[in-house]
Parts: C-alpha cells; structure tokens; sequence
C-alpha cells in the first residue's frame, strides 16, 4: 500500500495508555489515526464518525474493549474491530470474540503481524 493509500485508511485507536499509544503511531506512521482514551469516547467517536477499522485495546477505564464493541456492533455490525491486549489467555481471547471482534493481536505489537491483520481488512 502506498503512502497516499494509507492516508486515506481512517483507524480508530481505542487505547488508554500513552506508551502504547505512541507505539501505535510509530507503527502506523501515514495512516489517519484517531485516538479514544477509553471504551465510552470509542463509541461515541464510532457513532459520530466513519472508521474503516477499530484497534480495541480490552482493558481500558470508564468502559472495557468488549463492552465497547458490543455497542458499536449494534449500530455498525460490520466495521473491522480487532482487539489489542496484554492478556492472551484463552478466556480472554473467547471473551473478545464474544464480544464481536474480528481478529485479535497481542502486545507488545509486531509490525509484521499488525500490517497483515490490517491489510486482511
């Protein structure tokens, strides 16, 4: 994908820590990133403006990932969420595609394997 393709690619970055955040945008470097600080301003940023893809983090404050992308599920079912987590025992993992995420990354982040679930979408 070129530089001006990905410019176009609006994510929404659903990530509570500043650290995490920052890596994110290193990462994604050219591509239009919007930053929620929790699962409530996710969902209000969701339903207020058009995303092609959601990056959920699981734990955040106010509203966790999966309560977060239940709501945005009920008004936008088809939006690519993929969920971003520390925590990669099963349970968590059955809980965030119970929530009705589409894909399911674990930090810290690779490069490699954030550009391939994102080009899937």
């Amino acid at each position: 994908m070129s530089d001006r393709d990905c410019a176009t690619v609006r994510i929404l970055v659903a990530e509570d820590n500043d650290s995490n955040y920052m890596l994110v945008k290193v990462l994604l470097k050219g591509y239009n990133l919007t930053r929620a600080c929790n699962g409530r301003e996710a969902v209000e940023l969701a339903g207020r403006e058009k995303f092609d893809i959601i990056l959920m983090d699981i734990r955040m404050p106010e509203m966790d990932g999966a309560e977060a992308t239940r709501r945005i599920r009920e008004f936008c079912p088809a939006i690519p969420i993929i969920a971003v987590t520390a925590n990669a025992f099963d349970e968590d993992r059955r809980r965030a595609f119970e929530a009705g995420v589409d894909d399911f990354l674990t930090k810290p982040l690779s490069k490699a394997k954030l550009f391939e679930t994102i080009n899937r979408y």
